[in-house]
């Protein structure tokens, strides 16, 4: 009988996993933008990487 409530402990935990993955995946489609906004940014974040610096930008 022992062995078996040992076993509890995992299985609720399962349980509780679940429900939090549940909840965080439903919480992450709420965001507006989501990927679609980050994938833009990096694209504009790469853009400017590259670009050599002009005369103006450079530091005296």
């Amino acid at each position: 009988m022992g062995a078996l409530l040992w076993l509890l402990i995992p299985l609720f935990a399962a349980i509780g996993a679940a429900i939090y993955a549940g909840i965080a995946a439903r919480a992450g489609k709420r965001k507006s933008g989501g990927d679609v906004a980050e994938l833009a940014g990096y694209a504009r974040f790469r853009e400017a990487m590259e670009r050599r610096p002009s005369d103006s930008d450079a530091a005296a």
